[in-house]
């Protein structure tokens, strides 16, 4: 093995859609970042080797109108418009481009972090105690992590890697396990947080793993011939909730392994079971009978990773519970949001015959996420996003989905960055108001939604705002009001409030525009647009074709496609061909600016032009 020693601001393990958020907030923030992924893709279970559909707050676009926003928006607006044909290998390049533009992100695929060098902490991983029935949970002593040890095997090097600010993304919660980070595995029960949906008495059950497969019709008959080694499928034991009315994408609830250990089984045990339930599924809809539709139709993909969806989950200085979940607790330190059920899955999975494989309880608002829940609270310098955040087996269920784990990437790499250039802990950081202040507002700047706090400062709020025209319902002063998505029925999509500037219809050739105006000259280094991207619509890349029938595959039809920014009739940038929600123009020289106009020119569909703010810093 060829030895490599560096050195960087940041380091990120786990390249799925937590890491990948959080290495490109970080890098955009201004840190040095090396981000290690042990496959040789991006995206975890997004990617191509799992194909899982990313989902989050807005439930499959029944609950309207709560699509994330930030960096986790801007993937998604990507991915539909150079994706349209839904190539799963396709979005896997989206996610490496992404990360390749950043100039401060050093990419290492294929790279496992497997160790960690620590100041001040206690026993390593092997003399910890072994798990039993109870539920597992590792109390470690105070440390810091000094350096990070990694290995490529495919190239035969070795890396150790020396940051300021660790981030575990890895899922499992390998660097924060090395590192003697403390972490539980298993079901709280109902007495240890007074969770009315946890379990009468604490264990280590989890829950289960899924393969999943696509299928794509022929011309002509596709018979299938079993292996002899699968599993035999009928009606009994798939009657509770595990219906078959499509097979081009299936089946999520092929689950199991929720009583094994779902890292050292993971590989074993339970990949060959999910392969034979997988396969034996299949079987059941080619072989059966009862689907005489299927003669057409043939297996073209099955996963060879099992989609995990539990393992570690670490203990921070707050462990977010069922009641912050439901009851939409406000926390002074919020960094991002969520809003998909409480989805509990009976922990035995497909064997679990007369169980419905998930029981969701759903909130009837979104709720914040606390910065708290995502660094631990006895290794000073560990930050982690993803499923593994400090949060009960409960609270899991609901944080655990991947536009809700991109979010809380993009707030970690933004307070990484924050912590590096102030020279401060994750702990300082919090303790600190003004800190924490700082931190809200640049999230707020990039993008991202938090529930609870005050709208960011823009030179904007001082200036007087006037419109070619303005819908009724949509005036033009709301591109100041500092929110930045429209308030809709969550079920029906149906406008409540309008927070947008939307104008009348654009007539052929014709233009309208939004103007700031101001009583003595303003100094403007950026101007910051924020655009009308369909909140009213899911939008993910998904196999399935019901989910898909829903979503524009396309730039989304409510954008501004092109704009000019004019500074006292003079045009300072022009734009053809816009998709993004979030735009933000830096001008190479300062101006000084009375009026500052926004002139658009055609949208993505829609006949009138809609903006949501704009911000002059």
């Amino acid at each position: 093995m060829q030895k490599h020693e560096i050195n960087c601001d940041v380091l990120v393990a786990g390249g799925g859609m937590a890491g990948v958020c959080a290495a490109i907030a970080a890098a955009r923030a201004g840190a040095k970042v090396v981000l290690c992924q042990d496959r040789s893709v991006l995206g975890g279970n997004a990617s191509s080797e799992i194909r899982m559909h990313i989902v989050g707050a807005d439930v499959h676009g029944s609950r309207k109108g709560w699509r994330e926003t930030g960096i986790m928006e801007e993937l998604r607006l990507e991915d539909a418009v150079r994706n349209s044909e839904r190539c799963y290998p396709f979005w896997d390049v989206i996610l490496y481009e992404k990360v390749m533009a950043e100039p401060n992100i050093t990419l290492l695929l294929d790279t496992d972090v497997v160790g960690a060098d620590v100041e001040g902490v206690g026993p390593g991983p092997l003399d910890r105690p072994q798990r039993t029935e109870r539920m597992y949970e590792y109390n470690g002593k105070p440390g810091r992590i000094t350096a990070a040890h990694a290995v490529r095997h495919l190239t035969e090097d070795t890396f150790t890697i020396r940051a300021k600010m660790y981030a575990d993304c890895t899922g499992d919660g390998r660097l924060g396990f090395e590192a003697g980070a403390d972490f539980r595995i298993g079901r709280e029960s109902v007495e240890m947080h007074g969770e009315s949906l946890a379990q009468p008495k604490d264990d280590t059950h989890t829950l289960g793993s899924s393969i999943l497969l696509t299928s794509r019709k022929l011309d002509k008959p596709a018979p299938f011939v079993a292996p002899p080694w699968i599993r035999k499928f009928d009606a009994e034991q798939l009657k509770v909730g595990r219906g078959i009315n499509s097979w081009e994408y299936g089946f999520w609830w092929i689950e199991w392994g929720g009583h094994l250990d779902s890292i050292k089984d993971n590989a074993t045990t339970i990949r060959h079971e999910l392969y034979r339930i997988a396969l034996g599924v299949w079987d059941y809809v080619k072989n059966s009978g009862n689907w005489p539709e299927s003669a057409n139709w043939t297996l073209d993909w099955i996963g060879a990773i099992p989609g995990k969806r539990e393992s570690r989950r670490f203990v921070g200085p707050h462990m977010l519970t069922q009641a912050d979940v439901l009851d939409s607790h406000k926390h002074a330190d919020e960094v991002a949001y969520g809003g998909w059920a409480i989805d509990l899955h009976p922990y035995k999975g497909i064997d679990a015959i007369d169980e419905h494989p998930y029981t969701p309880t759903h909130g009837k608002n979104v709720y914040g996420i606390p910065l708290r829940c995502y660094f631990s609270r006895n290794i000073s310098n560990l930050f982690f996003a993803g499923r593994n955040i400090s949060a009960t087996h409960v609270a899991f269920a609901s944080t655990r989905v991947m536009a809700t784990c991109a979010a809380g990437g993009e707030a970690i790499g933004t307070a990484m960055a924050q912590c590096v250039a102030k020279k401060i802990t994750p702990a300082e950081l919090v303790a600190d108001p003004k800190q924490i202040a700082a931190l809200q507002a640049t999230l707020l700047r990039n993008d991202v939604t938090l529930l609870n706090v005050a709208k960011p400062v823009s030179k904007a709020l001082e200036a007087k705002i006037t419109a070619s025209s303005e819908s009724a319902g949509s005036p033009a002063k709301n591109i100041v009001s500092g929110t930045r998505r429209d308030e809709l029925n969550p079920k029906s999509g149906e406008l409540i409030v309008s927070h947008q500037w939307m104008s009348e219809p654009l007539t052929a050739g014709g233009e309208a525009w939004v103007e700031l105006a101001w009583t003595s000259p303003v100094e403007v280094k950026e101007v910051h647009l924020t655009f009308d991207t369909g909140f009213v619509r899911e939008l993910t890349l998904s196999p399935s074709d019901w989910a898909t029938k829903r979503i524009v595959r396309a730039a989304q039809p409510e954008t501004i496609r092109d704009y000019t920014i004019v500074a006292d009739g003079k045009v300072i940038e022009t734009v053809t061909g816009n998709y993004s929600r979030k735009r933000v123009h830096t001008l190479k020289k300062p101006i000084n600016a009375n009026k500052l106009r926004i002139v658009a020119t055609a949208t993505n569909g829609v006949p009138e032009a809609r903006l949501f703010e704009v911000g002059v810093f």
